[in-house]
């Protein structure tokens, strides 16, 4: 279960769907000294916090639960909020996401942060036509065939069978795998998808990534 502490009702709101949609138990709070009262009182597999809370902000609670717990947590804050990622480091977050945020970026933020904590759970196959994904073991398969996958090759075909009818950008696919601002004059995103798509062509004729024109990448229909 992932515990979501953010006073702004329709954030903690949409952070609840999206992780329940995503197979995630959820559990809320609106405000900092509720938040630390919940996180003592159960074991979470991980908690999103925010920042700027009323009654004890995300500092305090963070700084307060690791007194005693060390449940993984990702702080949530408005980038023009003057944050230092080092004190927040220090203070045992264990990855920090920009507001505002894309909801896939916040989701592969979890799996990458309860991977690295040892809290995430057996993950099922993915799979679209005749492509499959191996979440465990992070290699991909044309039917029985393997494609060798770079781990951001990886990372954008398990992002867009988590979503497979929505149009990724360059912007949002480059920010939500690396946790980076993305650059207008960037390239890296089309060099791997043109490296994924050669691939995939040794191995099938039948198209799996389409070019949406002027927007961006989506699978094929």
């Amino acid at each position: 279960m992932i515990l979501v502490v953010e006073d702004d009702v329709m954030i903690n709101n949409l952070l609840c769907k999206v992780l329940s949609d995503n197979g995630f138990e959820t559990d809320s709070a609106q405000d900092g000294a509720a938040g630390l009262v919940k996180a003592l009182e159960k074991d979470y597999e991980l908690i999103l916090l925010d920042l700027m809370l009323p009654k004890k902000t995300g500092e305090e609670v963070l700084a307060d639960l690791r007194k005693t717990k060390n449940t993984p947590a990702i702080v949530l804050s408005a980038k023009n909020e003057v944050v230092n990622r080092i004190e927040l480091l220090r203070l045992g977050a264990d990855d920090y996401i920009s507001k505002p945020f894309d909801v896939d970026e916040v989701i592969l933020r979890i799996g990458a942060v309860l991977r690295r904590t040892g809290g995430a759970k057996t993950q099922t196959e993915l799979k679209f036509k005749e492509l499959r994904l191996d979440p465990e073991s992070k290699r991909v398969f044309i039917g029985e065939e393997e494609i060798f996958c770079t781990s951001t090759e990886y990372s954008i075909l398990e992002l867009m069978l988590h979503n497979p009818g929505k149009v990724f950008s360059k912007r949002n696919l480059f920010e939500s795998i690396t946790g980076e601002d993305y650059l207008s004059d960037d390239n890296t995103m089309n060099v791997h998808m043109s490296n994924l798509r050669k691939k995939i062509a040794k191995i099938t004729d039948e198209p799996y990534i389409d070019t949406v024109y002027g927007m961006g990448y989506r699978l094929s229909k």
